[in-house]
Parts: C-alpha cells; structure tokens; sequence
C-alpha cells in the first residue's frame, strides 16, 4: 500500500476522532435539551425521539434571571473585549517599534503576572474592590478581564506588528501623518487578523468565566454562568432539562462569534507563524 495513502487515512482517522472528541459533548447538551426528563436518562441514549420546547419555555418562566445573566454576559464580554483590543494595540506598537531596558522588564513582568492563578489576585483585590465602590458592577469584570489577557493580546499583536515593514510607516510620516495617525491607517488595518484572532480568546474567556464573576458580583452584574450553577444546586433538585436549555442558550452566541470569525482566526494564526 502507497504510504501516501496510509498517511492521508491517518489523518483523517485522527481529524474524524479530534472532531467527535470535541463535538459530541456539545451534540448530547444540545439534543438533551429537547428531551424529556425519562428520555434524558433513558438507558441507552435515545437518539431518536420525539423533541419538545417545554424545557426552553420552563427556563425562562422560572428563572427569569437567566435572561438578565446573558444580558450581563454580553455587556461585560463585549467591555473587556474592547478595552483589551485598545490596550494591547498600543502597547503592542510599543514594545514592536520601541526597545529599551524598561520595555523589557515590563514584558518580563506581563508574562510573570499571567503565570499566576486567577485565584491568587482575587483574595488581594477583594477588600480593595470594595473600597473603591466596585463590588458587583460591570465595570469590576470588564476590568479583570481585560487584564487578564492584556499580556497574551499584545504578544500575539506585537508578532503581527513585528511584520509589517517600517517602511511603510515611514512613508506615511514624510506625507506628515503624525504616530496616531500611522497606527491607525497603517498598523491597525495590516494587524486586523491578529486582533480577531486575540479578541477570541477574551471573548470565550470572559464569556464563560466563573470564578471572578463569583467573587466580585452578587445581584447587579451576575453573569450567565452563575445561574447555571444556581440551576444546578436549586434547592428543590436538578431540573436537568431545564439545565441544559440554559446550558444550551449560553453556548450558542459564543459558537456563533467562533464560526463568524473562523475565518479571521485561522488566517491570524498562518500569519503570525510565518516572519515577514
């Protein structure tokens, strides 16, 4: 047999398997929402049944917070999203196009803060968030967030940065456009794909985290995830069906961001891992 041949079966016996690895986890959430309590436990799995919205119409009827969770969810992701796009260009451009001993230790210090555990800095900031009014606001989330993957945003532009020739800016300085200008008409629309491709994973992150959300918020700013976990531990039991509608809701923005922008992603990641 051509080894050829033998190599390309292999690769898709492991893209088959990477695929259903990933995939089917997020197929029985989804289908189980649209099963009934007898048919979600049903052994073996039922693939086939009779599909009902009553879960969906359940969640929102006894959990109407759920709705101002996602709500939140989106105004604190697209937030961070935003802050950490701005921060991590400039600083980004900077550590690209400017070099002393200063900018080097801060980098240093970038990717030492990101080692440490989220935990670890939220007992600190606890006392102090709440000296500064901060406690159970949008803006407390939005901030950590950003910060949290500030340091992971500006490599990943700076590599991008990194490629776009000199030149070009220089050009743009001798027709008299001053830094702001070039950074916004030159490096900005060249390094697109690779903010897309950063602002992902701020998106997916602040999206789906639980622990500062649980921490800092309590009424005014809780997140979708923490009302899937006050679904999970009601008191009066698990309403599984009801748990994976929301489970189910709470996926689909974030799938649909992934897909709209998988385009960007995988055309971010080609770039940045070829140097100009």
């Amino acid at each position: 047999m051509d080894d050829r041949y033998v190599i390309l079966v292999g690769r898709w016996v492991v893209l088959t398997l990477g695929v259903f690895w990933s995939a089917f986890p997020i197929f029985m959430v989804v289908s189980s929402s649209f099963k009934t309590h007898l048919d979600i436990f049903a052994v073996p799995p039922k693939f086939i049944f009779q599909p009902t919205f009553d879960n969906y119409v359940l969640l929102f009827r006894e959990w109407p917070q759920f709705l101002d969770g996602l709500v939140n969810s989106m105004i604190i992701t697209v937030g961070a999203t935003v802050l950490t796009a701005i921060t991590s260009l400039l600083a980004g451009y900077a550590y690209s196009r400017f070099h002393s001993r200063l900018l080097t230790l801060s980098a240093f210090f970038m990717i030492l803060v990101r080692m440490l555990p989220p935990i670890v800095v939220t007992i600190p900031l606890f006392p102090a968030v709440n000296a500064m009014g901060l406690s159970d606001t949008h803006a407390i989330l939005i901030l950590l967030y950003a910060a949290f993957f500030v340091s992971l945003a500006t490599w990943i532009l700076k590599t991008f940065i990194d490629q776009i020739p000199r030149e070009l800016e220089e050009a743009a300085e001798v027709e008299g456009s001053s830094v702001w200008q070039r950074l916004v008409r030159v490096v900005l629309p060249l390094s697109v794909h690779g903010m897309v491709a950063a602002c992902v994973f701020v998106v997916v992150f602040a999206w789906n985290e639980y622990v500062f959300a649980l921490i800092f918020t309590s009424n005014e700013a809780k997140t979708a995830p923490l009302i899937l976990a006050e679904i999970s531990g009601a008191i009066e039991g698990v309403q599984w069906g009801i748990l994976f509608a929301a489970a189910s809701v709470q996926l689909l923005p974030i799938l649909a961001f992934v897909l709209l922008v998988q385009k960007f992603i995988v055309t971010g990641i080609t770039a940045g891992a070829v140097k100009g």
